[in-house]
């Protein structure tokens, strides 16, 4: 049973990275290469929060969280292959930078929070938001990174990261329980189901992996 459960747990996080990835990949189709339109980027921190929490308490492991990191960086590459860009681009290098700065923002702040905080709605929020401030404000180090400045608010210098940091850290502590709270009750209903019924609860995300693209590219076209 605990290498059913094992497994189901990765399982979990397969899916979940995929959904995340997936959502980048798509708005990253939906801007055409180009910069973060505004609040995109802002956006798609809360969405990044939202899947990390989901899969943390799908998977109580920080190697789930390395996994779905790798399978979201995957995912953005296709975009350099179906933008026809190279990969040390502003679009697609840059985002996969956030990418490694949000999930190191989330484990760091999941390792120093009160445990007893981590289980409450209040501390949860806190943790999403910590989080997202921590990221936003790593990010304009990107240009050391790729060598390409992080897109700018227009008229000032200002990267856009910083200036809707307030949006992102908003959004990400709603997401934080909300993701939490999914992934446990995602948890307690796979633990209660047999193997195959399991599995079928993996193809379940189909419809909402279809949703999520076409969210995304909506978001990308009239932002």
């Amino acid at each position: 049973m605990d290498k059913i459960n094992n497994k189901s747990n990765w399982t979990a996080s397969l899916a979940l990275g995929s959904l995340w990835g997936l959502s980048e990949a798509g708005m990253g189709m939906a801007l055409r290469g180009g910069c973060s339109r505004m609040l995109t980027g802002s956006i798609m921190t809360g969405a990044a929060i939202f899947f990390f929490s989901a899969g943390l308490a799908m998977n109580r492991k920080s190697t789930g969280l390395l996994l779905m990191l790798g399978i979201a960086t995957v995912y953005k590459l296709l975009d350099a292959f179906f933008l026809q860009l190279p990969v040390l681009h502003g679009a697609i290098a840059n985002p996969v930078f956030a990418f490694y700065t949000e999930v190191f923002a989330f484990i760091l702040i999941w390792k120093i929070l009160d445990a007893r905080l981590k289980e409450k709605n209040a501390g949860r929020a806190l943790w999403g938001g910590i989080t997202a401030l921590l990221a936003v404000n790593l990010f304009p180090l990107v240009k050391y990174a790729t060598g390409i400045p992080a897109c700018v608010y227009p008229g000032t210098q200002y990267p856009l990261a910083l200036y809707f940091a307030p949006v992102a850290v908003a959004l990400s502590a709603l997401a934080c329980p909300l993701g939490m709270a999914a992934g446990e009750r995602l948890a307690a209903y796979a633990a209660a189901e047999s193997p195959k019924q399991k599995a079928a609860l993996i193809f379940r995300f189909a419809p909402l992996i279809s949703l999520i693209a076409v969210v995304c590219l909506r978001l990308g076209g009239k932002s």
